[in-house]
């Protein structure tokens, strides 16, 4: 499977600038063999806690982007966020090719340092879906640091998606988390990053594929830009040949917490 992460400089709270964004480079990965392209949090608006403005009421985004998914034969991973009373849901959201939805996450942890709880409800599940015959899971941002979610997982999940409008002032965390989680679960993280100056916070980017062994293989900076995940590895045999799962006391964790 070739995903495709989409290192995008949102424009500001501008949802129909950032869908012809994303109309413009479906066509181009498609033409360089992705299957799966991938955006930042909050893809259409960036990451903004002017709900009234951004929250959807119709699923403007998703019928948006079905359409793309069907005219250039691509599934996409994309964030934003849907009304839920008087706050919002922060969603990540998986398409087809054939414009079916396959997964949809709402972000498990708001970040209540930013106040973020304030605006937006807490999500309750995980998500996960299959493609070319690869369970996905996806988390947005602030999950990152909750190391226990993503051990949640079942043991089918090979690849993670984590969809972030992360600062450039937490970038080495943001490495250092992703890395950590590929690690601990023997896993592909795919980390898609926003880019540039948006809302007064700036954003260094830092999308990157990490494999299995935590080895980051592919990473793009401080620039707007696309890259590649060719996802070839067998992780059953890398998980066969280090069995930590085997290990896991996962009945004595559930009394500690």
């Amino acid at each position: 499977m070739r995903a495709a992460l989409y290192q995008m400089e949102i424009a500001w709270e501008d949802k129909e600038k950032n869908y012809k964004k994303l109309e413009g480079v479906s066509e181009e990965v498609k033409k360089h063999g992705a299957d799966l392209l991938l955006l930042p949090e909050m893809s259409f608006t960036g990451f903004s806690m002017n709900t009234k403005l951004t929250k959807e009421y119709n699923d403007e985004s998703k019928d948006r982007v079905k359409m793309i998914c069907k005219s250039h034969q691509i599934s996409i991973g994309f964030g934003w966020v849907k009304a839920a009373g008087e706050k919002a849901e922060n969603h990540y959201t998986i398409i087809n090719e054939k414009g079916d939805e396959i997964s949809d996450y709402v972000k498990i942890h708001p970040f209540s340092m930013a106040g973020e709880e304030k605006y937006f409800v807490k999500g309750n599940k995980l998500s996960t879906c299959k493609l070319q015959g690869r369970e996905i899971a996806t988390f947005i941002c602030y999950d990152l640091r909750f190391p226990a979610v993503f051990q949640a997982l079942g043991d089918e999940t090979e690849i993670v998606v984590v969809a972030a409008n992360w600062p450039k002032k937490r970038r080495e965390h943001w490495k250092c988390l992703l890395q950590a989680r590929a690690i601990e679960n023997q896993v592909y993280i795919l980390g898609v990053n926003c880019v540039g100056n948006m809302g007064g916070l700036e954003y260094s980017g830092d999308s990157c594929v990490i494999n299995p062994n935590g080895e980051i293989i592919e990473i793009i900076e401080d620039k707007e830009g696309v890259i590649y995940a060719d996802i070839e590895q067998d992780v059953k045999k890398i998980r066969d040949s280090f069995p930590l799962r085997l290990d896991r006391r996962t009945e004595l964790y559930k009394t500690l917490f």
